[in-house]
């Protein structure tokens, strides 16, 4: 039996953008189901399954920061912000509520299809069900608990929850201990390349990170800035 085709919720309040972002989308095979604003974006995510969001931050009716926010809040589905804004707050708020990537427009349609492409392709990741290998075992660093399996991670007995790129960033370095990652090692890992991405989308992912694990995230235990080059997770020995 044939997999079914991946489906999209696009939220945009522009007809133009949608019709734009719609056809290739439809062209590449994915099935694609369109919102005007966003209680209607909200409506269409609740009629079904999707394996991605592509919101519009300003949207009449409710923006797309609080449909990101409200989407975020009971489902781990892939979100990507489309924002015509410059301001790094539009940005970094977006990543803060739960996105796992943002474009800012204008953009070409390459860079678009390529971010779908990217975000699909996690989605896929973090459903498939192959034997575990080394990256798949539980980890236990101190009082952190780790199960990719399960996507759990737990700190002080106490579940935390994560967006699927903190995930991704933390197993990355918790199982590489000590090991340097630059910003670009880690938007390569977590996204298949770096091309169109701003570096510091890693910093607002870190700085989440430890505002969920650490007890004080400006004195770490596990999380650790090596000015100028990357990020490091503590040593195992420590």
């Amino acid at each position: 039996m044939a997999e079914r085709a991946p489906r999209i919720l696009l939220a945009d309040d522009e007809q133009s953008i949608q019709t734009l972002l719609s056809f290739p989308l439809r062209k590449d095979g994915y099935e694609v189901t369109t919102a005007s604003d966003g209680r209607e974006a909200l409506a269409r995510f609740q009629e079904g399954k999707f394996d991605l969001v592509v919101l519009d931050v300003m949207m009449p009716r409710m923006d797309g920061l609080e449909v990101c926010r409200r989407i975020r809040a009971r489902n781990t589905v892939p979100i990507i912000m489309l924002t015509a804004k410059a301001e790094e707050i539009d940005k970094v708020l977006g990543l803060e509520l739960g996105a796992d990537d943002y474009i800012t427009k204008p953009f070409s349609l390459r860079e678009f299809r390529s971010r779908v492409r990217a975000a699909l392709r996690r989605a896929g990741m973090q459903t498939q069900s192959a034997d575990p290998d080394a990256d798949e075992q539980p980890l236990t660093v101190h009082e952190l608990e780790i199960d990719p399996a399960k996507r759990a991670v737990r700190v002080r007995d106490t579940t935390v929850e994560l967006t699927f790129v903190e995930f991704e960033i933390l197993n990355a370095l918790a199982r590489n201990p000590g090991r340097v990652f630059t910003r670009d090692m880690l938007l390569t890992r977590i996204w298949g390349d770096s091309a169109y991405r701003d570096p510091r989308t890693i910093d607002v992912h870190i700085r989440h990170l430890r505002e969920k694990l650490e007890t004080d995230a400006k004195d770490p235990e596990y999380l650790f800035t090596v000015r100028g080059v990357g990020y490091r997770f503590r040593d195992e020995a420590r």
